[in-house]
């Protein structure tokens, strides 16, 4: 009887920690894939400088979702105005959608001018760089289908190098 005792605790055991964690993780909200929505209002998003080094001339990144399986990415990213991105690529395909103010792209010597729901797609590998205007700064919604990284063609660049709107 005590052996049959014994067997129940441990089978009931293993199976609240199954469920355990089988909840915890249906619940998650942290990176990764998950079976409930997310929902991140505006004044919960954290932002961080993107270059630290130039202070409050930086932009802005906020991380929003990371899946665990495949490390696609969506973030946002909020450049301030008078503001140069230098000519960088990423590993994974990259979106972008405008959510306010105008973003100036440049990529193969094509620039376009970017104003609020706009969309681009740029391929994986491909040299690309932006500006603001010089009066007006954006905020960008991004996605990547892989992890998120940033490769710039000349090298990590310095505070100064940021600074710079283009005209459309």
């Amino acid at each position: 009887m005590k052996t049959v005792i014994r067997l129940f605790l441990a089978a009931s055991i293993v199976m609240f920690v199954a469920c355990s964690e089988k909840q915890e993780q249906a619940h998650s909200n942290s990176a990764g894939h998950v079976d409930k929505p997310i929902y991140r209002p505006a004044s919960d998003m954290k932002w961080n400088y993107m270059f630290p080094d130039a202070g409050e001339s930086s932009s802005e990144i906020s991380i929003l979702h990371v899946d665990s399986a495949t490390g696609a990415t969506q973030l946002m990213i909020r450049c301030p105005a008078n503001f140069h991105v230098p000519k960088h690529w990423h590993s994974a395909n990259e979106t972008h959608t405008i959510i306010s103010g105008t973003m100036i792209m440049e990529c193969d010597g094509e620039r376009a001018v970017l104003g609020p729901g706009s969309f681009n797609y740029m391929p994986k590998k491909m040299e690309h760089e932006a500006w603001t205007s010089p009066d007006e700064g954006f905020l960008v919604f991004i996605t990547v289908d892989g992890p998120w990284d940033v490769n710039w063609v000349n090298g990590e660049p310095k505070p100064e190098d940021f600074v710079g709107g283009a005209q459309p």
